[in-house]
């Protein structure tokens, strides 16, 4: 059985992490600890888990294996490094940097040390995104000119954010609002399948309904790639239905996601014609924070690697930074 503590515990996935380990028989959660004395009381009661004082009460401890971070995206960076210097195999929550900078040096740090790392880009674990992508890899779209992925929610709408979660739509603690918030996902997405480092990439990111002032709800972002495919990304917290989540189009095949429905056209895979939903698909993944604790007890699994991670927060940035700045950007790699 390994030892681990959760570290922050002000992400709005934390509660859903919370059943996940609770539910475990090869894991314990033995410390928690969070700014909110409050907040760690409760999460901690939660796992049967001691509150730490102070984080260095985590590090400290040689039983304790590896640690969630699930902090605010502002505190990333101190919570990282030092997890890090005490070795602590870490799970940290999306996106990992506030900027590219930051982003950048934990990645460096956690690869240095050769640590077990995962963020929470559950997508890629999906069952029509795994197929997706061994057919990119084996060519069945021939040249993809164009791909888009999309990953809203109504979450503006609905005023998830009123309360508990204020931060998260207060771009000076989480970086990002709704655009960076989900749109980190279908990033992810994006990038996995296409699986090069952009050249460039611009959007327009908006506010609709002020419900969160002086953070945005919705935006469109476009990323160039160095062989010409372009790729769009759309996400935001004002959507009360998403039927169209991705579309790749290519030189000899076509794949849409309609109603999570694959409809998938290629005149190189026997029976791909398009016309009606392709059912063939490999079993989905666990969650990706199930792999994380699976690889913790030293189960073989994918993992998201940190300089992955990394890339996505740059990319991101650059989208931001373009929708200020009306000009395209160049993503920063450290």
């Amino acid at each position: 059985m390994k030892t681990l503590a959760l570290v922050g515990c002000g992400h709005i996935h934390t509660p859903n992490f919370v059943q996940r380990m609770a539910a475990r028989q090869d894991i314990k959660v033995a410390k928690v600890w969070d700014h909110n004395a409050d907040r760690a009381k409760v999460t901690a009661d939660k796992l049967g888990a001691a509150v730490a004082e102070f984080p260095k009460d985590i590090w400290n401890d040689a039983a304790i294996d590896a640690v969630v971070i699930c902090s605010e995206t502002n505190r990333h960076e101190e919570l990282v490094l030092q997890a890090v210097a005490a070795k602590k195999h870490l799970y940290v929550e999306k996106p990992l940097g506030y900027s590219a900078a930051d982003a950048w040096k934990m990645a460096h740090a956690i690869e240095k040390e050769g640590l077990i790392f995962q963020t929470g880009y559950f997508m890629r674990g999906q069952s029509i995104h795994m197929f997706l992508k061994k057919q990119v890899e084996a060519g069945a779209f021939g040249k993809i000119t164009r791909i888009r992925h999309v990953n809203c929610h109504s979450g503006s709408l609905g005023g998830w954010f009123d309360k508990e979660w204020r931060w998260m739509a207060d771009p000076a603690i989480a970086g990002c609002g709704a655009f960076g918030d989900l749109g980190t996902h279908s990033l992810d997405i994006l990038l996995w399948l296409i699986d090069q480092v952009p050249e460039a990439a611009t959007a327009s990111i908006k506010t609709v309904t002020n419900r969160y002032p002086g953070c945005d709800e919705t935006g469109e972002g476009i990323i160039s790639f160095p062989d010409g495919t372009i790729a769009t990304v759309a996400a935001g917290w004002v959507d009360i239905d998403q039927p169209v989540q991705l579309t790749i189009s290519g030189t000899e095949g076509h794949a849409c996601v309609v109603n999570g429905q694959l409809y998938f056209n290629s005149k190189h895979v026997a029976g791909a014609d398009g016309k009606k939903p392709w059912t063939d698909l490999p079993a989905q993944l666990p969650h990706a924070f199930e792999l994380y604790l699976d690889a913790v007890v030293g189960k073989k699994v994918p993992l998201v690697s940190a300089k992955e991670a990394a890339l996505r927060s740059a990319v991101m940035e650059a989208m931001y930074k373009s929708a200020k700045s009306g000009v395209w950007t160049k993503p920063e790699v450290l």
